[in-house]
Parts: structure tokens; sequence; C-alpha cells
């Protein structure tokens, strides 16, 4: 059984996976973000490995992504810092990249470095299953999960392709579209979530789109996993980022962890955020 595996199988409760570019604002904040996530209730982290045409990512996430590159960050320093936060979180990372980057590493070196590294699990958006085999070999090698994703307009042929190639979990993505915090989710999702569950007994993550605690327990109803990343990255841009990360994540925990309650219960109000319909807010 996978790190990733793990984390589904020993909880009842819905695991929270954040996303956060590396290098962005700076390698130094990154490294002190994850062991905080980990520490407010993450499960697992999402290590983005910045690209210069980031396509499946919306503005927030691509802005990102061009300041670390220019401040140097390159897949080899995405791999330093793994290695490093590996030996202080237990939790699985995982690294979110393109094929590119991974192409011009080399597929055997890059999963040799990565599970040296301590990573878990690639997610490689543009790389679609009917392409995969060589990574997914080399990975397997490695006990590297490769997790692949789905849309909502994905058909029965390819939910069923990507439920028997994807390890670890399988990501839907909530929208057609780029990631990217919005103030709400499809009316659909539920009946995208339940078509794919019919399909296969995979544990099925969100992301794309989830901004708010209020977010996150309508998807942790029907979900296995809730994955947030744009709202991580704008909230590294405030005057307390620390703060702001650690409140905002324990929102979300709390709200993925008693998702069967009424979200007026007066734990809705810890870390500050306050129930306001189809969102929550800071007071």
């Amino acid at each position: 059984m996978s790190r990733i595996t793990d984390v589904f199988t020993r909880t009842e409760n819905c695991a929270l996976i954040a996303y956060l570019t590396v290098g962005y604002p700076d390698i130094e904040t990154t490294l002190k973000m994850v062991p905080l996530l980990a520490g407010s209730g993450c499960d697992i982290v999402e290590l983005g490995i910045p690209f210069s045409d980031p396509l499946a990512d919306g503005p927030t996430i691509q802005r990102a992504s061009f300041q670390a590159l220019r401040k140097g960050t390159t897949p080899e320093l995405c791999l330093e810092a793994a290695r490093k936060l590996s030996a202080q979180v237990d939790i699985p990372l995982v690294f979110m990249t393109y094929f590119n980057p991974v192409h011009r590493y080399g597929l055997d070196a890059f999963c040799r470095d990565c599970a040296q590294a301590g990573v878990s699990g690639l997610i490689v958006p543009d790389l679609p299953p009917e392409e995969g085999a060589e990574l997914e070999g080399v990975s397997v090698k490695r006990d590297i999960d490769l997790i692949y994703l789905l849309a909502p307009t994905s058909t029965d042929g390819r939910i069923d392709l990507v439920a028997a190639r994807s390890r670890g979990f399988i990501y839907l993505v909530s929208v057609t579209g780029v990631t990217g915090a919005r103030d709400g989710l499809p009316d659909d999702l539920e009946g995208f979530v339940a078509r794919v569950r019919q399909r296969t007994s995979q544990p099925l993550c969100v992301g794309f789109g989830i901004s708010s605690a209020a977010a996150a327990r309508r998807v942790s109803a029907v979900a296995d996993g809730v994955i947030v990343g744009s709202r991580l990255i704008q909230l590294l841009e405030t005057n307390d980022p620390a703060s702001e990360v650690q409140s905002f994540i324990r929102s979300l925990k709390d709200a993925v962890s008693n998702r069967d309650e009424d979200c007026t219960a007066s734990r809705c109000k810890e870390g500050g955020f306050l129930c306001d319909g189809p969102l929550w807010r800071k007071p």
C-alpha cells in the first residue's frame, strides 16, 4: 500500500490536500509553509514545480510560477526542497508538474530523484493516460503514484481508462477550465462525482475552484478528498501569511471533518471564518 493510499484507508474523514508553488514567493516560504500546512490539518501537500507554460493553471498560479521561475526555481531546487520537507513532515508529498520538465530531466532520473527526496506521487495535467505508459512503468518501480485527472466532460470510456491506470487517487476537476478561486462550485458537481463513483473504487479528490470552507464541506459530502490551491497562493500575498494560511486551513479541516453537521454550528467560526450562505468570509 502506498503512503497516499494509506491516507484514505486510515481515516473516515475526507482528506484535505493543499497546493503550493515551490519557490513562491521564495524557497524559504515554501519550507516554512509546508510544515505549517501539515500541522494545521492537511493530509497531503502538492508541490507545484513552476513551468513557463502552465496550461491547466489560472492567473493566480500562473503568476506564482512566473515569479518562482524569475527567482531561479528549477526542478533540481524543487527536489532539494522536497528532500528537506520530507524529513520534517509525516504526510505524503506530491509533485504537480507538466510533462516537459519531466521529459527534459529524464523520466527514470526524475522518478529516481523523487523517490530519494521522499516524494510519494506525481500529477502531470498535460499527460493523458493514452500516452502515460512509459512514465507509469518508471514510477511504479520507484513506488511513486502517478495520478490522472478527469473533467466533467469525461466520457465513460475515459473514466474507465483513468480508473484502471491512476494510482493513489483520481483527481476530479470540478469545472472545465483552469485552476482558480471561485465564488461557487457547479450545480452538477455531485452528479459528476457520482458518475465516476459508479465506475471505480479508487479514492476521488476534487480540485479547481475550492476557496471556502463552505465549498470544502459540500465537496466532502460526496468525495474522498478536497484540494485547495489558488486561495492559498493568494493568502501568501497578505501581510500575515502564516496566520492567514493557518486559520484558513483549520477552517477547511473542520469543515471536512464535520461534514454532516449544520454549518451554522459554533465551530464554523473557528479561525475567524463566518458562514455566509454559499461562502465563508473573514469578519
